[in-house]
């Protein structure tokens, strides 16, 4: 029987991403040159969720789209068949910067599929990196911009971020078996 570990309650998460989007707003300073594209899933709602707290702290919209990854994974021949999801960049990335954006930063070879999947939509200024959880064992040298929560985990632990599910409260949980 695996052991739960609440690590992020919904007004945890909800604080956490008010900091990170204040954290954004402060980095950048051409705030209308900024736009944020979430990673499907976990990735998307955060991403617009950060849209609308940057919203309200700059005083005009924060571009938000979601961009897939699957085609670009360096996993591909493994997977019997690549769970695509929809992408949608209602925007030029070119020139812009991009706050790309997903909810547990692990190995970081989702975010090396996305930077690879960025380039197939322009060239951006520059690329920063927000996550709601880092939960380290890096496999590649690619580091956050910006965290919600650093969170030491064991490589066979599961990090699981519910968002927006009907009937339950936003959380994230730490999942151990033995």
């Amino acid at each position: 029987m695996p052991e739960i570990i609440s690590i992020l309650n919904a007004p945890a998460i909800q604080r956490a991403l008010t900091r990170v989007a204040h954290e954004i707003a402060e980095r950048n300073d051409a705030s209308t040159e900024v736009v944020l594209i979430g990673i499907p899933r976990g990735g998307v709602p955060l991403a617009q969720r950060l849209a609308a707290i940057l919203t309200q702290i700059w005083g005009h919209p924060a571009p938000c789209g979601s961009l897939d990854v699957s085609m670009h994974r360096d996993d591909l021949g493994r997977r019997a068949a690549p769970d695509v999801q929809p992408t949608n960049i209602p925007f030029d990335v070119t020139g812009k910067t991009v706050v790309l954006v997903d909810d547990v930063l692990f190995s970081g070879r989702t975010i090396r599929a996305a930077l690879d999947a960025l380039n197939d939509f322009g060239r951006p200024k520059q690329i920063q990196l927000a996550v709601l959880i880092d939960r380290g064992h890096r496999e590649l040298p690619i580091k956050a911009d910006f965290v919600g929560k650093n969170v030491p985990t064991a490589p066979t632990e599961k990090v699981i971020v519910r968002l927006g599910q009907p009937g339950k409260d936003d959380e994230v949980i730490l999942e151990r078996s033995f």
